[in-house]
């Protein structure tokens, strides 16, 4: 009698392992509209990836997926909100590159980048070019190092702030080069690349959007870009890597991010949901359209990009004495 009872015993605690975890979650998200937060003003290219994912999420869900900008804080504001949410699905966050980042930028951050939140899925990633004014008597990346190395200090650099993507991706270029190049930050891509086109400054890095048309017009001379490959929209331009620096590969990524706990039906369904979007066609041509890759991923995959990123951008930031504004 008290083995069965033991035994009746038993098969009521699994019964009630597996109701917990039986994706009874999944089946019911989400119940009310999901929030996707962006940390920066519409526009951008953060923006522009959270609203292709809104816009299909609400198409399958058949319940409103909104975005709501949040921006300020080097996108500190925004990733607080989330940190903050209710760990049910209806509020995420689209991260990009600073999300890593920000732990070696800001001093005291009100979240923990790794406990206070569960990565779902890649979204895309976004190569950098690096370009030159025309009067700058440089070519190649090659070129470029060499005259940076006989004049140190000399030439300066346009980037859209302390902290930003442009200030970023130059300060590890400049790291792995060993080059001094002078840092003079703007508030915003738009106003450093308006400097460059018009001779103010000579060199940047840019993400592909905003200065496609400028390079292909010869307004502005793409001398590398950083990605792993070079890039379709413009093949003959060399990558960073092929061009002296072997391993040098640099994204702005964009990825969905949950809050902590937030339970794993629900985490799966998200993956599952976003890398459908991700592979079909229709999009994957909008994305590559706007010189980035559409790039689905597992969570693990993400949460193990994330965790890469805070240890490259803290040495980064070690060396340079980055700080955001």
């Amino acid at each position: 009698m008290a083995c069965a009872l033991r035994q009746f015993a038993f098969c009521l605690a699994t019964l009630c392992l597996l109701a917990s975890t039986s994706p009874l979650h999944a089946q019911t998200y989400p119940a009310k509209p999901v929030r996707i937060i962006v940390g920066y003003p519409p526009g951008g290219t953060v923006d522009f990836m959270g609203r292709i994912v809104a816009t299909k999420l609400s198409e399958i869900f058949k319940q409103q997926v909104i975005v709501d900008n949040r921006p300020g804080g080097g996108t500190v504001i925004g990733t607080e909100i989330v940190a903050r949410a209710a760990p049910d699905g209806h509020t995420l966050l689209m991260a990009n590159i600073a999300f890593g980042a920000n732990p070696a930028l800001v001093e005291k951050l009100p979240y923990d980048t790794v406990k206070d939140f569960a990565p779902v899925s890649l979204v895309a990633l976004l190569p950098s070019f690096l370009v030159v004014h025309p009067s700058l008597p440089v070519r190649s990346v090659r070129e470029l190092v060499a005259l940076a190395k006989a004049k140190p200090g000399q030439l300066s650099y346009a980037s859209a702030g302390n902290g930003s993507l442009l200030h970023l991706t130059m300060e590890r270029f400049k790291a792995v080069a060993g080059v001094n190049i002078l840092h003079i930050p703007y508030k915003g891509a738009a106003p450093a690349l308006s400097d460059v086109l018009g001779g103010q400054l000579a060199i940047m890095f840019i993400p592909g959007p905003p200065a496609l048309q400028h390079i292909k017009s010869g307004r502005i001379h793409a001398l590398g870009v950083t990605s792993a490959a070079r890039v379709s929209l413009l093949p003959n331009v060399p990558t960073i890597a092929e061009s002296g620096y072997p391993g040098f590969e640099l994204y702005d990524w964009e990825g969905i991010i949950a809050p902590a706990n937030t339970p794993a039906p629900v985490i799966a369904r998200l993956n599952a949901e976003i890398n459908t979007i991700l592979s079909t066609p229709e999009v994957k041509e909008y994305i590559m359209s706007q010189g980035a890759n559409a790039t689905g991923s597992t969570p693990e995959e993400l949460a193990q990009r994330i965790r890469n990123e805070i240890a490259i951008w803290a040495d980064v930031v070690k060396k340079s004495g980055m700080r955001v504004d």
